[in-house]
């Protein structure tokens, strides 16, 4: 796992210059886009034929609530203005692309998701549960894997390459959000953007703490039927550099956080959107 977490972070790291500096790379044969509509971001990532990341783009997001659409409108906007970005910047037309849904999401949103990604310009020739599209990126097999979104903390359990166990809660970068906020007399935009800023977490970790613990108890009393060796965090609100240590205090197995977990499962959308 050590060679193959090392390339996932040398990719994962380029992906992330990518989208901070709005660059792209050159590339071989059909593009194919992955579009992550996330609680707090809606990502899009543009890879090559040899999964390599061409290019990427990101937008703040209050469309979607715990993988449910609640602004389907809003949502078509954001992903064709990201689409539209990325064209220019890459000189083609966006043809293929791909979308994830979380763990226990219901059909109908299923087909909500996907309805976007076509309203917006796609060719929709893939719907990945995020688990698979993460662990295609980290290339894992066996273990657990914890995405800590905006609103739940999911997890999902692998064993030879097939997610056999998948749970959702909810608890996530929202409920750390609105306790620094209730902390501080704040708005929630205030917290939203200190929660953000790494310059500030000295600050703000030892006031959400317990809201990692609580997300640290949920994966515990999964794993009491699901043991595993190691466990893997992704999603934007484990960004936390004391995240890791206090999982691994709960859990007592080692807790392995990629580089910039953010980006994680929208790259992997992408390595999955077929041609």
């Amino acid at each position: 796992m050590g060679q193959e977490l090392t390339q996932a972070n040398e990719t994962l790291l380029e992906f992330e210059r990518l989208i901070q500096t709005g660059g792209c790379n050159a590339w071989e044969g059909t593009l194919r886009t992955g579009v992550d509509l996330g609680t707090a971001n809606i990502v899009l990532a543009v890879v090559d034929e040899q999964n390599r990341p061409v290019a990427g783009a990101s937008y703040p997001s209050t469309v979607v609530r715990d993988g449910i659409v609640v602004d389907y409108m809003g949502a078509v906007r954001a992903v064709t203005h990201l689409k539209g970005q990325l064209e220019e910047r890459l000189g083609v037309m966006l043809d293929a692309g791909a979308c994830a849904i979380p763990p226990g999401i219901l059909e109908g949103n299923v087909k909500a998701i996907g309805n976007v990604v076509e309203a917006a310009g796609f060719r929709l020739t893939n719907i990945v549960d995020e688990p698979t599209a993460a662990s295609s990126v980290l290339g894992i097999s066996d273990g657990a894997e914890v995405d800590v979104g905006g609103g739940t903390t999911g997890i999902s359990v692998l064993k030879d390459g097939k997610v056999i166990f998948t749970g959702d809660e909810p608890t996530g970068g929202t409920h750390m959000t609105l306790v620094l906020a209730g902390f501080h007399g704040w708005n929630t935009q205030e917290a939203e953007l200190a929660k953000r800023d790494p310059a500030q977490e000295a600050n703000v970790f030892p006031v959400i703490k317990p809201v990692v613990e609580k997300m640290a108890s949920i994966v515990r009393n999964y794993l009491r039927e699901y043991p595993v060796e190691a466990v893997y965090v992704v999603g934007g609100a484990c960004c936390f550099t004391q995240f890791e240590s206090v999982f691994e205090k709960f859990l007592g197995v080692p807790v392995v956080k990629p580089a910039a977990p953010l980006l994680v499962t929208p790259l992997g959308i992408a390595v999955n959107c077929k041609l």
